[in-house]
């Protein structure tokens, strides 16, 4: 994509299309993505070792903290270099870019380093025993100690990339590499393969991240002198514009991906006191009410540079058209998922695993987790347009308010009037309560932006 196509893409495209070149790629991906999280512990439960599972579960949190270093210099970044691109400011662009890839790199070594130093308190720290521990090692050794840097330097530069508009590249690189260690799983994983269990998972998971980086650099070589993506060491800097404008929106997206991994540890252990067929019932019905809420965060997130770049250009009549457009979509979509999820709870359960006792929790959670969804979009909304737009407070405010604030503490009162049950409707009323938020946020933001128009 020239300069030209850029420009014309971000200021003359029809709101409909814009949002479909930008939006698509990005749902597209964050399905893909969906998919690749389930791989390596679907690929391994066929080896029917629970050492082996065990191992896979045990390391997750680990590499979930992979994501607080994504958000925080990919969307960091990635919100700085749009805005810029829409001031025409492209030495910003430029420096910003260098930033969040460097800051990246060395992030992802360091915690290479650190788990490798520490490896031994960190195992027992995630809650490894004498029999799973060697098996745990042996997955991390892949994806953490050797994949770090190269698993969060693909996402990293996936939201370089869609910054400046190229969504469609940005998909195929994340793409490439979820694709590839799907199909690199049952051969590393399985005896007919290399047998390798846990640690042929971990081996899957490297390369294809691997593969991924390869592809994004190899994009950026042939793009040289048509991107605004810049990698260039010389580019890098630590000036205190760069540095607060990037950590600004990318510190509040860093934090709401820890709240969201505490908000779901908690969750998991109120369920796990009900026995394994409840948490069985959860964790399937989590994955499916992923779906639907991945779609609504590809959706904020793909339009993201659409918005920073016209409201940096000062296009608000365009910005907010961007977001209602979007918002319409969304809401309609999030709707009729949750009449269907409603209405065929059992047999979306019974797809996963065809045991009575597990549908029937299972039936009950999903009822009351799809009733959040037509919320949980606005919130995503919202967010994003914070991300967007610099308006970094805003975004850590309703980070803590889902999390600390509504979700937690309902997660807790719920759980104690309704037992079990209460649970899935916990995501309902933080997410109701947000909804209300964004709107009033939203429409605070628009007037503001009304009234500096009539006064320039």
């Amino acid at each position: 994509m020239d300069d030209q196509q850029k420009i014309q893409l971000f200021e003359q495209t029809p709101i409909p299309k814009a949002v479909a070149n930008l939006a698509i790629p990005t749902v597209m991906s964050s399905l893909v993505m969906v998919l690749y999280n389930l791989a390596d512990t679907y690929f391994v439960g066929m080896c029917n070792d629970p050492i082996q599972n065990a191992a896979v579960t045990l390391a997750a949190p680990v590499l979930l903290a992979f994501n607080a270093v994504n958000n925080l210099f990919g969307v960091g970044s990635s919100s700085m270099m749009s805005r810029a691109l829409g001031r025409k400011d492209y030495d910003t662009v430029y420096k910003s870019s260098a930033f969040g890839f460097y800051c990246a790199l060395f992030c992802g070594i360091l915690f290479s380093l650190l788990c490798g130093i520490f490896h031994t308190p960190l195992l027992h720290l995630l809650g490894t025993e004498e029999s799973t521990l060697p098996a745990t090692w042996s997955y991390m050794r892949w994806t953490v100690i050797c994949g770090a840097a190269p698993a969060i330097l693909n996402v990293v530069m996936a939201y370089l990339v869609r910054s400046e508009g190229s969504s469609l590249h940005a998909s195929i690189g994340t793409m490439s590499g979820c694709l590839l260690n799907m199909i690199l799983d049952p051969i590393f994983i399985l005896p007919w393969g290399l047998n390798l269990g846990a640690e042929g998972a971990g081996l899957a998971t490297f390369l294809s991240n691997c593969v991924a980086c390869l592809y994004f650099f190899v994009l950026l070589f042939l793009k040289r002198g048509k991107t605004y993506v810049c990698i260039h060491p010389g580019k890098f800097t630590l000036q205190k514009n760069i540095v607060l404008g990037v950590c600004t929106v990318g510190i509040p997206a860093s934090i709401q991906n820890l709240l969201n991994v505490t908000g779901m540890t908690i969750l998991n252990n109120f369920t796990s006191a009900f026995g394994a067929d409840a948490v069985a019932a959860m964790g399937i019905t989590q994955k499916i009410n992923m779906v639907p809420m991945q779609i609504s965060m590809g959706i904020s997130q793909g339009i993201m540079p659409l918005v920073s770049y016209n409201y940096s250009s000062r296009n608000h009549k365009r910005m907010k058209k961007t977001i209602f457009f979007a918002g319409r979509i969304m809401i309609g979509f999030q709707l009729c998922v949750s009449v269907l999820y409603f209405i065929n709870a059992g047999s979306l359960v019974r797809l996963f695993m065809n045991n009575e006792a597990i549908i029937a929790y299972g039936t009950r959670f999903l009822r009351g987790f799809c009733l959040g969804l037509p919320f949980l979009c606005m919130d995503f909304l919202a967010v994003g347009v914070f991300q967007a737009v610099g308006m970094g407070k805003e975004a850590l405010f309703f980070a803590i308010m889902r999390k600390i604030v509504l979700e937690i503490p309902a997660l807790y009162l719920l759980n104690h009037f309704f037992p079990l049950y209460g649970l899935a409707y916990a995501q309902f009323v933080a997410e109701f309560v947000l909804s209300v938020l964004a709107i009033l946020v939203l429409s605070r933001l628009f007037h503001r932006l009304s009234t500096e128009k009539k006064q320039a």
